[in-house]
């Protein structure tokens, strides 16, 4: 008889597991895999972005998914907590841009084992290669787990940390969501997010942009009402398949989001690449630019306001001959020109998959979740953290925020 079992190794299972274990109890740490903290590893380049140390308005804010959900943990265990809690492991952190902490040391495998040594240090019971098929439990209460091969074991508290369906060689592949069903949970529809985004454009479609990056563009998802859902100024990147890039990812969700609604009619992205500009003061910067040259080509004379490709793609959007002369362009023409490089659009039709996707959007509805416990509403002695929740943020820092928070007080209240 244990008194927590925890499934599940990754950051919300481990800091679980290792909250629990402070508590002095019986904890049993299951994984399915060959080692603990595979998707940690890997995170941030191999770097392990661990949190974030923006303010928890801001951490909120770059969780578009539920993060407000997140205010009632925060108050119990935040960002300045899960840093002290690795300096306290010897881990230390350093600060990168937007507020990512990564480990001085530049490993995410430290990160790992400096759980994994705590994990042993609390005397935590660690069981690899250890798949569970379902939940134990009665009408009233979690009775424990059964694993793949038959085996029944027995715990007063049971909690569910095994991801969502995203970066699946990991090992998270959706098995927890039949789980929280058959415990009386809902389920809210699964969908990629932080994404690449598919579009069937002749000129994506030819390849004709493939690998042109462009760099603090301002790439926004308008409806089909012409509303602009969401806006983000960062680097993108046009592919063989659509549209990546970190201003890509953290648009996708929007994209995803807005195809549901719409029954899958494409989505309208726009890409504002001279962001100091509008139409007006670009025509103006435009005709600047030609005046004070008026004898070269709009080739040269254009040349750096933005990379080549792109601007030569534009220019043949707009009708203009780029070995003309400035004098000899159009005012129509010029204005067509500047109109795109504030306000290019395009169409998308889809994103990659889930299993390509880096954040699983959707899971275990948090309306059936007690936020200062993570107490399951439906089940005594359930508890779920982690990616499995119904809690999707932007990368950088965020998710895994999410995790551990949620994984720490997950774990301390299954203990309790």
């Amino acid at each position: 008889m244990y008194d927590v079992i925890v499934i599940g190794g990754g950051p919300s299972g481990l800091m679980a597991a290792i909250a629990a274990g402070e508590h002095k109890k019986k904890v049993l740490l299951l994984e399915k895999g060959a080692k603990l903290g595979k998707k940690l590893a890997i995170s941030g380049g191999g770097r392990c972005n661990v949190t974030n140390r923006l303010p928890v308005e801001e951490i909120v804010k770059h969780i578009p998914g539920n993060g407000r959900f997140l205010y009632s943990p925060f108050t119990v265990y935040n960002n300045e907590d899960i840093i002290a809690f690795f300096e306290g492991l010897g881990v230390a952190l350093k600060e990168e841009d937007h507020g990512r902490m990564f480990p001085v040391s530049d490993r995410a495998q430290d990160v790992v084992d400096a759980l994994i040594r705590q994990l042993e240090k609390l005397h935590v019971e660690v069981r690899l290669h250890t798949a569970v098929s379902k939940l134990l439990m009665d009408d009233e209460q979690i009775l424990g787990v059964r694993l793949v091969d038959g085996t029944e074991l027995r715990s007063k508290a049971v909690v569910v940390a095994v991801g969502g369906k995203a970066v699946p060689q990991t090992g998270s592949t959706g098995d927890g969501y039949p789980w929280a069903e058959r415990a009386g949970h809902t389920i809210t529809p699964l969908f990629p997010t932080e994404v690449p985004i598919l579009s069937k454009e002749d000129f994506i479609q030819n390849r004709e942009l493939q690998g042109l990056a462009l760099r603090d563009v301002a790439v926004s998802v308008v409806n089909q009402k012409g509303k602009v859902l969401v806006t983000h100024q960062m680097d993108m990147l046009f592919t063989h398949f659509g549209l990546s890039g970190p201003a890509i990812l953290r648009c996708s969700q929007f994209v995803v989001k807005e195809l549901m609604k719409t029954g899958y009619t494409p989505v309208t992205m726009r890409i504002h690449t001279l962001v100091q500009y509008n139409e007006e003061t670009c025509l103006q910067y435009l005709n600047k630019l030609v005046k004070d040259e008026p004898k070269k080509a709009v080739k040269n004379v254009w040349k750096g306001i933005a990379p080549e490709r792109w601007l030569l793609f534009l220019c043949e959007r707009a009708d203009i001959d780029v070995q003309a002369m400035g004098t000899e362009i159009s005012q129509d023409k010029m204005r067509q020109l500047a109109r795109l490089l504030v306000n290019f659009t395009m169409t998308v039709s889809g994103t990659q998959s889930l299993d390509k996707a880096f954040v699983t959007g959707g899971g275990v509805s948090v309306k059936e979740i007690e936020p200062k416990t993570m107490a399951s509403k439906k089940k005594a002695g359930l508890y779920f953290c982690g990616e499995i929740l119904d809690i999707h943020g932007y990368t950088g820092g965020y998710n895994i925020t999410s995790a551990l928070v949620t994984g720490r007080i997950a774990g301390m209240n299954a203990a309790q």
